[in-house]
Formats: C-alpha cells, structure tokens, sequence
C-alpha cells in the first residue's frame, strides 16, 4: 500500500470517528448521560480485510446494499468460515437492501457450504418498538424492496439465497425448513424484535454456533444492547462485545 492510501484512509476514518463523537452529545443525549458511552479508539492496527481480494472483491459490489460497516462485514465474512465446520443454515433478519445477506451469502458459496442463506424481511421497515427504543419508529429503513435484494443475489450468481418476507418470526418463521443454524443475524434494531427472533433461533442453533447482533452499543439501539446484555451470566452461552458494533452470543 503506497503511504498516500495510507493517509488518505487515515483522515477518512479519523475524520469520521471525530465526527460521531461530536454529534453524539447534540443528538444522543440520553446516551451521554448514561456514562456508558464514549467513543472507542483501538490501538491495534491489523486490518486483515484490506489484504483479502476475495472479500473486497465481494464488498466492492455490496457495499451500497449496506448500511453495515466494512469492520463488521469483515466480521460476518470470517464468522462464516470459522463456522464452516459447524452443520446448519445462515439465518439474517433485518435485510435492508441484501448486502450483509449477500456477502455472507457469497463466502458460503465460494466454501461450497450446502446449506440455504435466509434472508428474512418485511421490506417494509423496523417493526416492534417500544419505550426502550428511544430512536426508532415503525416503518423506518423502509427504503428497500425484495426486488432489490433479488437484483443483488442474481447479480453475484447466488444459487443460495431464499428471500422471506414477512415479520419474523411471527408469519414466516414455517419457511425455515432446515433443523439446525450455525449463524443468525440479528438486525433489527428494536427490543421486541431482536428478542423474538433470538427466542426463535436459539433451540435452533447448533453447539458453536453464532448469533451476531447488529447494532450492539450504538446510541440509537438501547434496546439491542439491553436485550443482549441480559444474555449475560447464563452458562449455555458466552456473550462477546466487539467494538465494531456487534453483540455476540455463542452456544457453549
């Protein structure tokens, strides 16, 4: 890498945690109160991502189907192999558009995976808020339709993919045919709804395997960090807080 990239992803980033940080205390108040917010700066440097033309070549061509950053979709990517061992399908609620879905999606192919990769949304927006989602509304991220997700899929030849669409898993969760999960994706930024999706996942999911909260610790998802802190200290599973922003749960 020339030293002019290396600067030039150094002021981009920089300047972008710098500008989280400000805005925070003018738009996440409630946040800044707790005390239990305060922007993270890691020491290390590794970026293992940067130096995977297999995964940039796939996050090129998803990332504007996105909202997830390129730190947890590098998580995704490696989660899917780390798992490869583990039988069961990949389950992600909370599809927007289909990039994360499609990533992963693309990462379980290229490892010749058997299983399905469900992508589960109402394409309609968030559903289930609630007094602890100071942020959210019903409806809101209702900018995405299955038609763009599909365009996606059948952009990157995926074979994989079954797109399901309703609340999950109040009216869709009968499409889910395979007995066992070795990852869910929860991104559904409410309480009610990441709690009913992980109630329904987790009989489901195999020993070893994930289920990856989006959203963990961001100011404007309370609720998703409540819910997933409160999976603390029970011994069937151990919880993992990533700085990037998610919230893991392992079945022991």
């Amino acid at each position: 890498m020339s030293y002019a990239r290396y600067f030039g992803r150094l002021l981009r980033d920089s300047g972008y945690s710098v500008a989280k940080g400000l805005a925070m205390p003018l738009v996440r108040r409630e946040a800044v109160r707790s005390g239990a917010h305060a922007m993270s700066y890691p020491i290390s440097t590794y970026a293992p991502w940067q130096a995977d033309p297999e995964f940039q070549e796939i996050y090129r061509e998803v990332r504007k189907n996105t909202l997830v950053d390129i730190w947890r979709c590098y998580e995704l990517w490696s989660l899917v192999g780390e798992l490869r061992q583990v039988a069961g399908a990949i389950v992600e609620v909370g599809v927007w558009r289909g990039g994360s879905g499609a990533l992963m999606a693309s990462r379980a192919a290229q490892l010749g995976l058997a299983e399905p990769v469900y992508l589960c949304d109402t394409w309609e927006g968030v559903v289930k808020t609630g007094a602890v989602d100071t942020y959210y509304h019903d409806g809101k991220h209702d900018d995405a339709s299955r038609e763009i997700v599909a365009a996606l899929v059948a952009r990157l030849g995926l074979t994989n993919v079954e797109l399901v669409q309703g609340i999950f898993p109040d009216q869709t969760a009968d499409r889910i045919t395979d007995g066992a999960l070795r990852i869910c994706h929860v991104d559904v930024d409410v309480y009610e709804s990441a709690k009913g999706v992980f109630d329904w996942a987790w009989p489901r999911l195999a020993r070893g395997g994930v289920a990856v909260f989006d959203d963990y610790g961001f100011p404007a998802c309370p609720g998703v960090t409540q819910f997933v802190d409160e999976q603390r200290g029970r011994g069937d599973r151990l919880v993992l807080h990533n700085l990037n922003g998610h919230g893991i749960v392992v079945k022991r």
